[in-house]
């Protein structure tokens, strides 16, 4: 039965640390469904289509044409976490971690979704050096504040920030 494994966030945007992430999950997992959370609650800039946009660019930026060791998807969710694992046949969560704090409700999420549904395991993976002070909504607030987030961020997600921008500016 091949392993998969689901990374799921609201990636408002994807940056550089998420594709560390995804690097190193797919080393893990014979299939990774990178599942994008809806989640109105964080007020996303990027509508739902375009994050997933963005992540699509952002992995062939990543992996162009070369083979990757597993299989990835990219979809759209905004029910329980659980369910969307189940519903893709996901075995695995797939959570990174940046900081100590991070712990505490990554800790108190996966013990949740354990009591939910006890089949299906949380990995935690320890964002490397370089990426620990990338989140997105500290992306996001540079960003609007005319700050440029390029050495955070993907090219492509880049360019969809500045053309997002300069019509929310006008």
């Amino acid at each position: 039965m091949p392993r998969i494994g689901l990374y799921p966030g609201t990636f408002d945007p994807i940056t550089n640390g998420h594709i560390d992430i995804i690097k190193r999950a797919v080393r893990i997992v014979d299939k990774l469904i990178i599942g994008v959370a809806l989640n109105v609650n964080k007020q996303p800039l990027l509508t739902l289509d375009e994050r997933v946009e963005c992540i699509h660019k952002a992995l062939i930026e990543e992996f162009g044409n070369r083979n990757k060791t597993c299989d990835i998807e990219v979809i759209g969710f905004d029910n329980l976490l659980v369910d969307c694992a189940k519903k893709y046949d996901a075995q695995i969560i797939i959570r990174g971690l940046r900081q100590a704090t991070d712990f505490d409700f990554e800790f108190q999420m996966c013990l949740m979704n354990q009591c939910l549904d006890p089949d299906i395991e949380t990995i935690f993976l320890v964002a490397t050096e370089q990426n620990r002070s990338i989140a997105s909504s500290f992306v996001k607030e540079v960003a609007l504040l005319g700050g440029n987030i390029s050495s955070f961020v993907p090219k492509a997600t880049y360019n969809k920030f500045k053309e997002k921008l300069s019509v929310l500016n006008k």
